[in-house]
């Protein structure tokens, strides 16, 4: 069985729920529970307390990839639990820089946490490179290794010391995978900057012999060509799984084309909305 409530996400129909442009998901496992990233804000504890989930219970904090709107609950939640291990990617902390337009945007898009949160975090961080086994179902990818032909959607920058803006590789990305029994593996993914085919392929990688069974993930396809569109959907189809759940940046159009094609079995979170599988 696995339980998963979205504490944060761009929308919401819940109207004891608030959005904003961020992603939480509280998961339930038979093992551990899990807080796969912290929204862009506060918001999550909120949300939280609404739904009556006890953030207490966190056994581990899971962090997508080092952007503001994935990481900015993290030095809250590590006040209300103090337990749990955050596990973040060691490359997760450079100054990170986003394009709108073809245009590069004047504010960072890189964790946000003042020095005094970076203290205060720093003894909970668990940093990751490689896969990190959570129990034998759950794993945390650490790095994705990039697919020949598959380039991602949308180009970041970071600025080194001397102020000169590099391409970004998103190689602080990774995803969490969970199996579940005997259905398969569900595979959490931030934004998948590094593709969602990146993440499928190496998620099938940890776990041989697994079918997907379950893709909860930002794809960021808001921007990407309607080609780019349909080869990711065409590869998610490819995986037969028994759900979709399109959020965060994936963008109208993509999660159109994803509903079209697999119907029932995608669905559309919003902040406050729970399922189990």
């Amino acid at each position: 069985m696995i339980k998963f409530t979205f504490l944060s996400e761009n929308k919401t129909d819940d109207p004891a729920c608030d959005a904003e442009f961020g992603l939480s998901v509280y998961i339930e496992t038979p093992a551990m529970n899990i807080l796969f990233d912290t929204g862009a804000s506060d918001l999550f504890e909120k949300n939280a307390r609404r739904k009556h989930v006890d953030l207490e219970d966190v056994d581990a904090c899971v962090i997508s990839h080092g952007h503001y709107d994935h990481t900015g609950g993290v030095p809250r939640f590590t006040v209300l639990n103090d337990k749990a291990q955050v596990y973040i990617h060691k490359n997760a902390f450079r100054e990170t820089y986003g394009t709108t337009r073809g245009k590069m945007d004047k504010h960072p898009c890189s964790i946000l946490w003042t020095e005094e949160e970076k203290e205060h975090v720093r003894t909970r961080l668990t940093l990751t490179d490689g896969p990190c086994w959570l129990t034998d179902d759950i794993v945390v990818s650490g790095t994705i290794p990039d697919v020949p032909g598959s380039a991602p959607t949308e180009k970041f920058y970071i600025k080194d010391i001397d102020g000169v803006l590099n391409p970004d590789p998103m190689d602080h990305e990774q995803f969490l995978a969970i199996r579940n029994g005997s259905e398969g593996v569900f595979v959490f993914s931030g934004c998948s900057h590094k593709g969602v085919i990146a993440a499928l392929d190496y998620a099938k990688k940890l776990f041989p012999g697994e079918r997907i069974a379950g893709l909860i993930a930002g794809m960021h396809l808001f921007g990407a060509t309607d080609e780019v569109r349909r080869e990711v959907v065409d590869k998610v189809m490819a995986e037969d799984p028994d759900m979709v759940a399109p959020v965060h940046c994936t963008g109208i159009d993509a999660i159109i084309m994803l509903k079209e094609r697999l119907g029932d079995r995608c669905i559309v979170p919003s902040a406050g909305s729970s399922y189990e599988y």
